[in-house]
């Protein structure tokens, strides 16, 4: 539960949303300013930047000489150098999206119905970024797995793939890969996926998928953002376009096991129309129905996985 201390880590996380998302932080990547100038660079207002380059030096974001404002080392580290162990990048812009939607869940808990957007391409962009920061470090590990799992062929269908990690990854062990995913993804991402020579299919897993037959198809956080009955019908297609040593790999949060899965949820009721988590139960019924057996829980690269063959 939370502490009263907590509502202070929350108005510094706000502070960090605003200063990346006015353009403060990369301002200050690679030179000082004082207040004025950077508030001219910026199109900014002169006392807001003041107070706000004050609130970010004296918790440790920026270094000052008392006139002029750089970013610290340790900052430097944390936004700009993807080698350091505490590296994010610029996330924090996925995270000001998602709190611009979460402030309204008193709304969405009163209708029952989601906050309606439409992404921009920034945010498209933004969330791109933000799902391959997530998944880079358990990608090898993840890819690994699953290629060292099948039977025989390493021809991939990677449904909802769009941020290319584990495609990349999977790639990158020899694995031919077409990666499935909505238009306005695959516009943003071809190119990068030619780089890798990479496949990319536009399409909707909620109507179609490619025809295959593919060795595995891989659905990597995608089950959470779709009901019950969307993923009993995705889990039929997937078996459909698999050859018939096939396997399903899935990972998502398994309600029940653990607390993420729960408070993920919510993340769902938000920004989805009948998205949420969903029990170990409840994917295996799903499975079972589609035609899949051997069906099991993993647990790899601190990620949870489950797996399924097609049957006979």
């Amino acid at each position: 539960m939370l502490t009263p201390d907590a509502f202070n880590i929350t108005q510094e996380l706000l502070i960090i949303l605003a200063s990346i998302k006015t353009g403060i932080i990369s301002a200050l990547e690679d030179k000082s300013m004082s207040p004025e100038e950077l508030a001219a660079s910026l199109q900014a207002d002169s006392r807001s930047i003041w107070t706000v380059c004050e609130a970010l030096a004296a918790l440790g974001y920026l270094a000052s000489d008392g006139k002029r404002y750089g970013l610290s080392a340790e900052a430097k580290k944390m936004f700009f150098d993807p080698d350091d162990p505490n590296y994010t990048g610029l996330f924090f812009l996925h995270r000001h999206n998602m709190l611009k939607n979460w402030i309204r869940l008193d709304e969405v808990i009163t209708s029952g119905k989601p906050v309606v957007y439409e992404k921009s391409k920034e945010q498209t962009k933004t969330f791109m970024e933000h799902m391959d920061f997530n998944a880079s470090k358990s990608a090898r590990g993840i890819a690994d797995f699953c290629i060292g799992s099948l039977d025989s062929g390493k021809n991939v269908l990677d449904i909802g793939g769009g941020p290319l990690t584990y495609a990349k990854a999977f790639s990158s062990l020899g694995a031919s890969v077409t990666v499935f995913d909505l238009p306005n993804v695959v516009e943003h991402m071809r190119f990068k996926a030619e780089e890798h020579n990479i496949e990319m299919i536009a399409g909707d897993f909620n109507e179609s998928l490619p025809p295959g037959p593919f060795d595995l198809a891989f659905l990597g956080n995608i089950c959470h953002l779709v009901g019950e009955q969307e993923n009993r019908e995705l889990f039929k297609k997937a078996h459909a376009c698999l050859a018939p040593s096939g396997k399903i790999i899935i990972i998502d949060f398994i309600r029940g096991t653990i607390l993420k899965a729960a408070v993920f949820a919510v993340n769902m009721l938000v920004q989805t129309k009948n998205g949420g988590t969903w029990t170990m139960e409840q994917y295996s019924q799903w499975l079972s129905e589609a035609g899949f057996n051997n069906i099991k829980l993993h647990g790899v690269s601190g990620r949870q996985l489950i797996s399924a063959k097609k049957a006979p």
